[in-house]
Formats: C-alpha cells, structure tokens, sequence
C-alpha cells in the first residue's frame, strides 16, 4: 500500500544504525513494512494496542516478509520492553494527539533511562504540549520536518533523550521555520495563522492560559 505524504516524511526521516526500530501505535504497520522493506534495522517491532489490528499486521507480515527480522507486540505503548533488547533503538509514534504522546515517551523514558533512545514523533494535534514535556525532560532535537498532507498539518520530530551533540529543544520548533521554498514559505505562513486562530478562540473562550503559546508563535519570523 502506498503511504501518504505524511508516513513517507516518518519513513524517510529514519537513519541507517538502529539496532531495534519501534512502529508504536502502528494501526496497519505501513511505516514498519516500508523499513523492513529497506532493511532499516536488525528488527523492526510492530506495536498497538488493538488486538484485531495486530493479528492482521501479524498475517500480513507472514505472507510478505516470511524471511524478515520482525516482532509483533500487542501491548500497551506505555511499556516498551525496551531493556530486553541490545543496541540503539528507535521509537515512532505517530497518530495519536500531543497530550497522549507526551505521557507515553514519559514513561518510555522513566522506564529506560539509562539508554539512548531516539524517538520518532509526530502528533496529529497539540505539538506545543509534547514539546513542552520534551523540553522537561531535557530531550535533545535532531531533525523536525513540517509538513501538510491532506489538508491537515504536521510537525515531525526526531529527538533524542541525551541532548549532547544535538540541539535544544524550541517550544514552537525552529528548523521548522527554515526554508528557501517559496511553496514552504506559503505551508509555514498559513499553519502558523491557523495555529494563531486556535489558540485565540480558546482565549476569547477563557478556555486556558494560552498567551505564552500565542506570543511564541506571533514571534516566528520566516
């Protein structure tokens, strides 16, 4: 199945040296199949929560890579068993709103601290908690990527929980607003007046202390 703008972004920003690539919430497996698809890693494990999905990942992964290195996990994401396995590892999680991720790369991390774990992120809603949350937990950035893929927005990014050698951690992003496209230069002008127009109605609606998100976004210059 061919993959959407969006999960082609995902795939293409995974980097050659994983030893263990971790396709969480990965509904039918597309970005997973695509890496195993270029021998991206040692084992690409397969992850969701959803049993019925699982079993027809698991039958599809039989019947097109019967010779591949793969595994399949029917679990909660929360608890990757990460320590049961050698080498740098890779963790995507894709599909599920800001709020969410955040609280499973917390626990991601708090369970496997004392590994260097890459986490591959891209929230369908709310960027600005996760980065919040990553900015906490002192992650540090190695690519993000905005994109628009069906007339939707996203913003991709690939951290690292040890921040040396990486880049700090922006609470709006900051490789996302650099580009000399003109056709960018158009995505990141009209995302960041929808993200203005959000944050403003939920102002007006006194729906929460939104002025700091509302100031750093106003404070992007292209």
């Amino acid at each position: 199945m061919k993959l959407s703008k969006r999960l082609k972004q995902i795939e293409q920003m995974v980097t050659p040296g994983y030893t263990h690539i971790w396709d969480c919430c990965c509904d039918h497996g597309l970005i997973g199949a695509a890496l195993l698809s270029r021998l991206s890693a040692e084992c690409v494990h397969f992850v969701d929560i959803v049993p019925e999905l699982m079993l027809t990942v698991e039958s599809n992964l039989q019947r097109f890579y019967p010779e591949g290195a793969w595994e399949v996990h029917c679990q909660d994401v929360s608890a990757l068993p990460l320590s049961q396995f050698e080498g740098k590892q890779l963790v995507i999680i894709a599909g599920v709103g800001g709020d969410l991720m955040a609280e499973l790369v917390e626990s991601i991390y708090h369970h496997h601290q004392n590994r260097n774990i890459d986490f591959l992120l891209c929230p369908v809603n709310n960027p600005f908690t996760l980065r919040q949350k990553l900015i906490e937990l002192d992650f540090g950035l190695k690519q993000e990527v905005l994109i628009e893929d069906n007339q939707r927005f996203y913003e991709i990014m690939l951290v690292s929980s040890m921040i040396e050698k990486n880049d700090p951690i922006d609470a709006v992003g900051s490789q996302i607003w650099q580009t000399n496209c003109a056709k960018q230069e158009d995505v990141i002008a009209r995302y960041i007046t929808k993200t203005l127009n959000h944050y403003r109605r939920l102002q007006r609606g006194n729906t929460g202390n939104v002025a700091e998100i509302i100031n750093g976004y106003s404070a992007v210059v292209v």
